[in-house]
């Protein structure tokens, strides 16, 4: 699995924590990829067994995608270790602190893709 297979899989694990629908097109943006390798990206997670395309619950135009049980359990198969101890970690931090670190790091994002 390559790294842009890694990062849509975190994309939707993280998005499906916060209870949020993830489109393609949401999936394209941050990955900065195109439309088109979007497409490849999903058409192989979907044969690996690790998405679904599906309609979005609101509308009927639009579709989702969203991750299978196989991809779920696999994830915290390999990274549940890992993000335990991230957990523990932002523990330490109250979320006024969280809330401030995340808008510290969108801050410099915005200023390092300008």
């Amino acid at each position: 699995m390559n790294g842009s297979d890694l990062a849509a899989l975190r994309m939707l694990i993280v998005r499906e924590q916060r209870g949020e629908w993830v489109s393609p097109h949401e999936i394209a943006k941050h990955l900065a990829i195109s439309t088109a390798s979007t497409t490849k990206l999903l058409d192989r997670l979907t044969e690996r067994g690790h998405i679904e395309r599906r309609p979005h619950p609101a509308d009927r135009r639009a579709r989702i995608v969203v991750l299978t049980d196989r991809a779920r359990s696999e994830f915290y198969r390999h990274l549940g270790h890992r993000m335990t101890k991230m957990r523990d970690v932002m523990d330490g931090y109250s979320d006024e602190e969280l809330r401030s670190i995340a808008r510290f790091l969108d801050d410099m994002e915005d200023a390092l893709i300008e």
